[in-house]
């Protein structure tokens, strides 16, 4: 039956393989004949709609769809620390150097003599928007007489609008604007199609309004459907009603709707209020058997992008200071050894050549290297919901109210999972403009490297409350030769405070063949060379 169902349903599949097309919203009608039940659909929502939630070679490789994210924010930086070792640890791979450094082309590559596919992720996450286009479109032609189909096409047809809904969500929170209540209505967001049939047109680009709109409409239509569900959830990677709740919650926080925010993230935690007490559950973190998983899918590409060799990247070390002696993540999330900090190690064994000691940093690239062969991700580091965000958003909508005893119950409740039992920093009793900032630490702490971090710094710039705008710094260091420790050059490039990069450019490949698409102004990126004694 899935062999029929994706010949039925290929729409954009073959996009993925040709990315200088920039039709990305044309697809194919559909003979409904062939969905015989509502259980065709939810296997073309499997299948199709829902990014790949593991891995099937037994081996990482960069998911391409959202590995940006964890550049472009300041959480990594770039690994131009020269240990004593193999040369080979200093393989320099620069496709990540467009999206680390901001640039007008997030494809170009280090030596500005060539670019790289910009629109991977864009065909993507358009293709998924499409499937559950035809979903949507084909759900009321199935049979829902008997109770079973009935719930069956509910379910359906409760994650086909939740998908959709944080589809676009993602996609309007890298090429669009944040959203700002005075001007979202005028703003550029992302086109918009909700329709199954074929339209032979050039896309332009939908307000922010709009967008939010949808996807405010869609999260409602999905909250609609699940109530409709009495059937018990089996699987993190299928989103249910609490998933809805809790991205209604964080919808609502980004439009400053304060009231909605809380009310969801209650729900939310009504529902699924279960916290991982770091004072006694040390087991890895991230795997589908931790009790404060809501849903997940996508790829964990952190690993990867982490491991010395390909990727050069480690935890700022900005971001690793934030934490105290006495919080727990940052023993048991992350790793330190002198100068260079990054994601704790996996343990490996092996009976050839023995490994470095554990003290040495070249073990940390053994660890994520041999360490991962036959290591299959569970939940990803992009697409992962927990009712820890649920505590967050409760908080912070809280504080923005004035409701500050609210506010501190809520982020308190968290920490007390998180902070060692005795420490005396483990409750927050700041208040006013503090408690604010309070909060906004804690969420950086706690959603560390799950794609909130750039999101948070661009809906801080025009909040209603408290507005805050930084700048951020990146080095990024060319070596004289792939594979060689010897540095040529480092390069220092900031985002400013107000700099139109503060949003992605649209993919090139999608303007050159939507030709009336509006871009988002981003410059040629400046640099300074920093001197070698830094």
């Amino acid at each position: 039956m899935k062999k029929v169902i994706y010949q039925l349903f290929s729409m954009l599949g073959l996009l993925a393989a040709t990315a200088s097309c920039g039709s990305f919203l044309e697809d194919y009608s559909q003979d409904v004949d062939y969905i015989r039940s509502w259980k065709d659909l939810d296997e073309l929502l499997i299948g199709d709609c829902y990014l790949s939630a593991q891995g099937t070679d037994g081996f990482y490789y960069q998911p391409n769809y959202a590995q940006f994210l964890h550049l472009i924010a300041d959480e990594v930086e770039e690994n131009n620390c020269a240990y004593n070792g193999s040369s080979a640890d200093f393989d320099h791979h620069p496709a990540e150097f467009g999206y680390y450094t901001w640039q007008q082309r997030v494809g170009i590559n280090e030596t500005y003599t060539g670019f790289a596919t910009e629109n991977t992720t864009w065909t993507k996450i358009y293709k998924c928007i499409n499937i559950a286009n035809n979903v949507l479109f084909s759900i009321d032609k199935v049979p829902q007489n008997k109770d079973a189909e009935i719930e069956g096409a509910a379910k359906v047809t409760g994650e086909a609008h939740f998908l959709r809904a944080y589809y676009y969500f993602f996609l309007v929170n890298l090429y669009g604007k944040p959203y700002n209540p005075s001007t979202a209505s005028t703003d550029l967001g992302v086109p918009l199609k909700t329709n199954a049939e074929v339209i032979d047109i050039k896309y332009t680009r939908n307000t922010v309004q709009e967008t939010y709109d949808l996807i405010l409409s869609d999260l409602q239509a999905a909250e609609e459907a699940f109530g409709k569900v009495k059937a018990e959830k089996k699987s993190i990677y299928r989103a249910d009603l609490t998933a809805v709740y809790l991205l209604l919650s964080r919808v609502h926080l980004y439009m400053q709707n304060w009231q909605k925010a809380a009310e969801y993230a209650q729900k939310v935690i009504s529902r699924h209020s279960r916290l991982v007490d770091l004072n006694t559950n040390t087991d890895k973190f991230m795997l589908k058997s931790n009790a404060e998983n809501i849903f997940s899918m996508g790829g964990d590409d952190l690993p990867v992008m982490f491991k010395y060799m390909y990727q050069g990247l480690r935890v700022s070390k900005s971001q690793y200071d934030i934490y105290t002696n006495n919080d727990l993540r940052r023993s048991q999330w992350l790793w330190k050894s002198g100068i260079f900090q990054g994601l704790t190690m996996r343990e490996v064994t092996r009976t050839y050549n023995p490994l470095p000691e554990k003290t040495e940093p070249r073990y940390y690239w053994y660890a994520y290297s041999e360490g991962l062969r036959g290591y299959i991700p569970e939940v990803s580091s992009i697409f992962w919901m927990r009712s820890a965000e649920a505590y967050l958003n409760l908080a912070e909508a809280e504080a923005y109210q004035g409701n500050e005893d609210a506010a501190r119950s809520a982020l308190n409740k968290l920490r007390a999972a998180r902070i060692k039992k005795d420490a005396a920093e483990l409750n927050i009793t700041s208040n006013g403009s503090q408690l604010i900032k309070d909060i906004r630490l804690e969420r950086r702490k706690e959603l560390m490297l799950q794609g909130h971090r750039w999101f948070d710094l661009r809906r801080y710039r025009v909040c209603s409350v408290e507005p805050e705008k930084i700048s951020i710094t990146h080095d990024y260091t060319i070596y004289a030769e792939r594979g060689r420790a010897e540095v040529k050059e480092t390069h220092r490039f900031v985002l400013t405070e107000n700099d139109a990069s503060w949003t992605l450019p649209i993919p090139n490949e999608v303007l050159e063949y939507n030709t009336d698409m509006q871009n988002n102004g981003n410059q040629w990126r400046e640099y300074t060379v920093v001197p070698t004694s830094e």
